[in-house]
């Protein structure tokens, strides 16, 4: 059974930083593009950054862009969002993805963690 496990979630004030990770139990990681999705209190679920398999593409929503770095560790089965310059309307569930094909889309991905939450205070 495949599991993406998030990790790394917390409580921060405006201004801080964070980093989540998630390690996925995919036997064929590399083979996987991997994104990162938030879904804030009383909103649809959201794209954030997305990754290409071997770590050479990357792409951002424009609210998080120059704020946020997606990247993976092929080895470690692990795929991290480095969260910066953090403002209230970050505070979200943030959750990794899994997918076969590079995609913004949420129904084109194959395999979801359970989630972390992110709170950031002002």
């Amino acid at each position: 059974q495949v599991q993406l496990v998030e990790s790394g979630g917390g409580l921060v004030q405006a201004g801080g930083s964070l980093r989540l990770s998630c390690v996925a139990s995919l036997r064929t990681f590399s083979r996987y593009h991997m994104a990162w999705f938030r879904q804030a209190p009383g909103k649809e679920r959201e794209f954030a950054a997305a990754i290409s398999w071997d770590g050479g593409t990357a792409y951002y929503a424009d609210s998080v862009k120059g704020r946020f770095t997606i990247s993976r560790d092929n080895a470690k089965n692990t795929v991290y969002l480095q969260m910066n310059s953090l403002k209230p309307e970050d505070t979200a569930i943030y959750y990794c993805a899994a997918s076969r094909s590079p995609t913004r889309r949420q129904g084109d991905y194959d395999y979801w963690g359970q989630g972390t939450q992110v709170t950031v205070s002002s």
